[in-house]
């Protein structure tokens, strides 16, 4: 899951060794050691980005993206997350996918004017680092470096869907919740999770008193601590296993 699929780790490899370029902006350098995709990078690329990259903040709930709505920004979460949902025809929403800083939402707007599929929110509050479309097309549009590394995030999403859909289909209530535990912990890089059973439920398929239920379970095996609002994991291994 995020940071889990191996062929992520060898684009980040395959571009980290290139020369500094001073001009870099210190807020750009700072985004670029909080979201992974920033940081496989050559700085030269990174250049592109630099007079139309801001870093915000933003809240729980602001709407990225609606379904069938333009996409005119791409987002690369430094410390929140975003979450990607399908809303079906009678108003429920069903969650497809979460980015957190391994990569960005919004990168297919790099290859001209896309609409998005469903709608994306900021689930996890924090900061981001923002480009309008138009800005970033043009710098895929200049550089190869950037344009191979979006090729190759969308394939890493395109395999972690399917992934994603198999385990949906075969693997326990448990087991579920314990991977999108450490889905969320490696998309925002903390243990500490600020999120309510009920939105784990939209995670994982299930009721929200099933989540409750089976996240007691894991409190008294000792793999995790529930709070209001929030859980903290404490045995990754724990988690891993049932995974």
């Amino acid at each position: 899951m995020c940071g889990e699929v191996g062929s992520l780790d060898i684009v980040i490899e395959r571009w980290v060794y290139y020369p500094t370029y001073p001009d870099v902006t210190d807020e750009l350098k700072s985004a670029r050691r909080s979201n992974r995709l920033l940081s496989a990078l050559p700085s030269k690329a990174l250049e592109l980005l630099r007079q139309d990259m801001r870093q915000v903040s933003l809240q729980r709930g602001m709407v990225c993206f609606e379904a069938g709505q333009v996409i005119n920004r791409v987002y690369f979460p430094l410390t929140g997350m975003i979450s990607l949902f399908v809303v079906t025809g009678d108003g429920e929403m069903i969650e497809t996918g979460t980015i957190g800083r391994e990569g960005a939402a919004g990168l297919q707007s790099g290859f001209g004017e896309r609409k998005s599929y469903g709608l994306t929110t900021i689930q996890i509050a924090g900061d981001f680092a923002t480009i309008a479309a138009t800005r970033f097309e043009q710098a895929v549009s200049n550089s190869a470096p950037i344009r191979d590394l979006v090729f190759h995030y969308t394939a890493v999403l395109w395999a972690e869907a399917q992934q994603i859909a198999a385990c949906h289909a075969a693997h326990s209530g448990s087991a579920r919740l314990c991977r999108r535990l450490l889905q969320v912990a490696d998309c925002i890089g903390s243990d500490h999770i600020p999120l309510t059973h009920e939105y784990l439920a939209t995670m994982i398929g299930a009721r929200r008193t099933t989540v409750t239920l089976l996240a007691l379970e894991l409190q008294e095996l000792g793999a995790i601590k529930c709070g209001r609002c929030k859980i903290a994991i404490l045995d990754r291994r724990a988690l891993e296993a049932c995974a």
